[in-house]
C-alpha cells in the first residue's frame, strides 16, 4: 500500500534536533512571543496545570461517593466541583493540550519553520485563561452542559461570570481553528493536496470543526446571561421560552466538541505511528476519507445526545440513529489503518521501549473500547430506556477522553520533550506513569459502565447501600487515585528530567538498525 508521495506525507521525517528550547526562554518570551515554539510550549504547560486542578476536584467528589450517604460535602458543592472538573478537563486540558501539539509540530511537518496567525493563537490562549478565572470565581453548579432551567435558577451573584466564561471559550476555540484552517490550506497551496501530511488534513478538519460549531456555543453563552438577567426569555420557560431551543443550539457545538480533541489526536498518532515503525501509514487514501466523513457526520448526529426527549421522535429520531451508526464508518478506517500498519512488519524494539508508542497503542485500545460500547448509544430504545442519563454514559466518554485522547496527549508530550529541553526523560518513571494510567483508567471505565449497566444515575452525590453500587463505585475512587498517583509521577518526570535528564544527541528516537536490517520498503506508482 505504500505510495510514491509517502515520504512527503510523512512529513519529510517529523524530526529535528533537539534543543533547549525551555532553558533559553525568559518569562516575557514564554507569555507573549510569537514564536510557535514557546506558544505550544505555554499551552502544553497551562494543560498540565488545568489536568491537575481538574483531577484534584474529581479526587474530592470521587472521595465522597467511594461510600453511601453524605460524607464530606451536600449536593451544591459536588454539583459545583464536578462542574469546574468537567469544564477544566474539557475545555481547559485536553482541546488545548492537542491543539498545542498540532501548535508544535505543524510548522515542522508541513515546512513553514513558522506557525501562520501566530497572534490568533495568543488571543486564543490569553482568552482561555480569562475564561478559567471566571469560571474559579463564579463556582458554577450547573453541570458543564448548563441545561435551563436549572442553570438559571442556580448559582449566586457571580454566577454570570459563567455565561461569560462560556462565550470567552467560545471566541477562543473559534481563534484556534481559524489558526489550523489557515496553515492547512496554505500548505495545500504550497505542496498540494495530493501530497498533504495526514498532519495538515487533521488541521484542516479540526479548524472547520472549530469554526462552524463555537459560533453557536457563544450565542447559547450569551442567551444564558441575558435569560438570567431577564431581558430575554430564549431558554426559560416561566416567562415563555423553550428549553429544547437550548438542547438543539447546544448539542450543535456539544457533539462537534467531541472531536475537537479528537481530530488532533488522531493527526498526531497518524504522525507518530509510522515514525517509530519506520515505515509509512498501511493507506494515505482512507485516512484522509475518513477526516472528512468525521468532520461532516460530526455536525448532524447531535439530536442522540437528548433522543429521549419528546421533541425527538419519529423521522428526526430515525434519522438521528441511521447517521450516528454510519459515523462507525470513518471511526473504523482509522482503527483498521493503524492496525494494519502495525501488522504490516515486526515492531521495532526501539518503539517497544518507547513510553510514547506505548501510550499510542493504549490509546487504540481504548478507542475501540470507546467505540464499540457506543453502539448501544445510538439505538433508541436502549438509549431512552436504558442508558441514557446512567453512568454508562460517561463511561463511553472517559474512554475517548481520557483513555483515547489523554493518552495521545501524554505520548504527545512524551515524543516533544527531547525537542524541547534538550533531554530525555526518566524511563522507569515514564513506565510507572504509564501503567499507573492504563491500569486506572481501564478499572474506572469497566466500573462505570458497570454501574450503567445497573442503572446508577448520573449526577448524585449520595445512593443507596446496594452491593451494585457500593463496590463499583468504592473502585471507581481507587482507579481515580491511582491516575492523579500517575500523574504525580508524571509531574516529576518533567520538572526532575528537564536539568537531570540524559542529554539528546541526534534522532532521540532513532529506530535501532538491528530491527530495520534487510527489511524491504515497497513502493507503487500512483
Amino acid at each position: 500500500m505504500a505510495n510514491v508521495h509517502d515520504a512527503e506525507r510523512m512529513g519529510n521525517k517529523p524530526h529535528w534536533e533537539p534543543e533547549d528550547v525551555i532553558g533559553k526562554m525568559t518569562l516575557s518570551s514564554l507569555l507573549f512571543s510569537n514564536d510557535y515554539r514557546h506558544i505550544a510550549i505555554k499551552g502544553m504547560l497551562t494543560s498540565v496545570v488545568m489536568l491537575g486542578l481538574g483531577g484534584f476536584m474529581a479526587l474530592l467528589f470521587r472521595t465522597e461517593l467511594a461510600l453511601p450517604d453524605i460524607q464530606f460535602f451536600d449536593a451544591r458543592p459536588y454539583m459545583s466541583l464536578m462542574t469546574l472538573h468537567g469544564m477544566f478537563m474539557v475545555f481547559g486540558f485536553i482541546i488545548p493540550f492537542v491543539i498545542s501539539i498540532m501548535y508544535y509540530m505543524m510548522p515542522k511537518i508541513l515546512g513553514t519553520d513558522e506557525l501562520l496567525w501566530a497572534r490568533g493563537a495568543q488571543w486564543s490562549y490569553w482568552l482561555l485563561i480569562i475564561a478559567a478565572v471566571l469560571l474559579m470565581i463564579s463556582r458554577p453548579d450547573f453541570t458543564w452542559t448548563f441545561y435551563p432551567p436549572m442553570a438559571l435558577r442556580v448559582g449566586g451573584d457571580l454566577i454570570w461570570m459563567g455565561y461569560l466564561a462560556v462565550v470567552l471559550v467560545a471566541i477562543s476555540e473559534f481563534l484556534a481553528g481559524a489558526v489550523l484552517l489557515k496553515n492547512g490550506m496554505a500548505a495545500i497551496r504550497r505542496i498540494g493536496w495530493r501530497k498533504l501530511p495526514l498532519m495538515g488534513w487533521g488541521a484542516i478538519s479540526e479548524g472547520i470543526l472549530l469554526i462552524g460549531a463555537t459560533p453557536i456555543l457563544a450565542l447559547v453563552g450569551i442567551f444564558m446571561y441575558t435569560d438570567w438577567a431577564q431581558i430575554t426569555a430564549v431558554y426559560d420557560p416561566s416567562r415563555g421560552g423553550n428549553v429544547m431551543t437550548f438542547m438543539f443550539m447546544f448539542w450543535f457545538y456539544g457533539h462537534p466538541a467531541v472531536y475537537l480533541p479528537l481530530m488532533p489526536a488522531v493527526a498526531t498518532l497518524y504522525t507518530l505511528l509510522p515514525r517509530f515503525l519506520g515505515r509509512p501509514i498501511w493507506s494515505y487514501w482512507s485516512a484522509v476519507t475518513a477526516f472528512a466523513l468525521l468532520t461532516g457526520l460530526g455536525f448532524v448526529v447531535y439530536p442522540h445526545h437528548f433522543q429521549p426527549a419528546e421533541n425527538v421522535s419519529g423521522m428526526l429520531q430515525r434519522t438521528t440513529q441511521i447517521l450516528t451508526l454510519l459515523i462507525f464508518i470513518p471511526s473504523t478506517l482509522h482503527v483498521f489503518n493503524w492496525i494494519a500498519t502495525l501488522w504490516s512488519d515486526p515492531i521495532p524494539a526501539s518503539a517497544r521501549r518507547a513510553i510514547p508508542f506505548k501510550f499510542i497503542i493504549a490509546a487504540i485500545f481504548f478507542l475501540m473500547l470507546g467505540g464499540v460500547t457506543a453502539y448501544l448509544n445510538a439505538q433508541i430504545a436502549v438509549d431512552g430506556d436504558f442508558v441514557h442519563n446512567t453512568y454508562f454514559v460517561p463511561a463511553h466518554f472517559h474512554a475517548m477522553f481520557v483513555g483515547f485522547m489523554g493518552n495521545m496527549a501524554m505520548a504527545g508530550f512524551y515524543y516533544l520533550y527531547p525537542y524541547f529541553t534538550g533531554r530525555m526523560y526518566n524511563q522507569a518513571l515514564g513506565n510507572t506513569h504509564f501503567w499507573f494510567w492504563q491500569i486506572g483508567i481501564l478499572t474506572k471505565v469497566l466500573s462505570m459502565y458497570y454501574l450503567g449497566f445497573n442503572y446508577f444515575p448520573r449526577w448524585v452525590v449520595d445512593y443507596l447501600d446496594l452491593p451494585q453500587w457500593s463496590m463499583p463505585q468504592m473502585m471507581l475512587t481507587g482507579a481515580a487515585y491511582l491516575i492523579g498517583l500517575g500523574f504525580i509521577v508524571f509531574v516529576l518526570n518533567i520538572m526532575l528530567s528537564a536539568t537531570r535528564g540524559t542529554i539528546a544527541v541526534g534522532d532521540p528516537w532513532a529506530i535501532d538498525d538491528e530491527d530495520t536490517a534487510g527489511r524491504a520498503q515497497p513502493v507503487s506508482a500512483e
